[in-house]
């Protein structure tokens, strides 16, 4: 059996899960996370990743556009070439245990990226990814060298930026993937908005604060 006829059929199959990666990509050029065909986004499906496609708008994908790979890149699903960032997407889901990822061109987010090695710690959300947010160093896009920098970067963390590119993020699921993509984005906007005044200095969290904070978000939420 291929490892697409085992992905294939369900609520966590195939056609159900494309349908929200589609979904996914349509809300970061919404949102204006991303301008045009920049940006990509992915979710894992047995061992299919299924990814968006490169250069074509989101708006002009449907059911049957889908495009999967399997782990070693090699393309299982559709005609459509895969995104040209795939190399970063596959380093990640065979070193972490992402079922989803979300890359952008976020602009604050992109901005904090050209100025900093890791976003300073200016809101307790950083906890939500895992702790004080690296920039991985500039390589060209779609390359190994940059996969690599990314999974340094990633290290201990659900998110980091991407030195003059944007921000990666994954999860467990697309919409935690698109959480923490957004919440990224928000920490570089309050962080640029208050470091700009003139004459002051915006205070940041210690170390110890930003664990008291990760402790307490751990029962966040519903139960159940």
């Amino acid at each position: 059996m291929t490892a697409y006829e085992q992905a294939v059929g369900g609520q966590d199959g195939i056609p159900h899960i494309w349908g929200r990666v589609v979904a996914t990509a349509r809300r970061t050029t919404a949102d204006g996370l991303v301008v045009g065909t920049s940006g990509n986004v992915s979710a894992r499906v047995g061992d299919v990743v299924l990814v968006t496609p490169t250069g074509v708008p989101y708006d002009r994908l449907g059911p049957g556009d889908a495009v999967g790979v399997d782990l070693q890149g090699r393309q299982v699903l559709g005609e459509l070439s895969p995104t040209s960032e795939l190399p970063m997407h596959l380093a990640v889901y065979r070193s972490t245990d992402a079922a989803a990822i979300v890359h952008t061109h976020a602009v604050h987010a992109t901005a904090v990226s050209t100025l900093v090695t890791e976003v300073p710690l200016i809101h307790y959300m950083a906890a939500a990814l895992g702790g004080p947010v690296r920039v991985a160093p500039y390589a060209l896009y779609g390359t190994e060298e940059l996969a690599g920098h990314i999974l340094r970067a990633l290290d201990g963390r659900t998110g980091c930026l991407l030195q003059n590119h944007g921000t990666l993020t994954y999860g467990a699921t697309l919409d935690q993937a698109y959480d923490r993509t957004a919440q990224l984005e928000w920490m570089c906007r309050v962080w640029l908005t208050a470091a700009a005044l003139p004459g002051r200095t915006p205070s940041l969290l210690t170390p110890e604060r930003l664990d008291e904070a990760a402790d307490k978000l751990r029962g966040y939420g519903q139960r159940g």
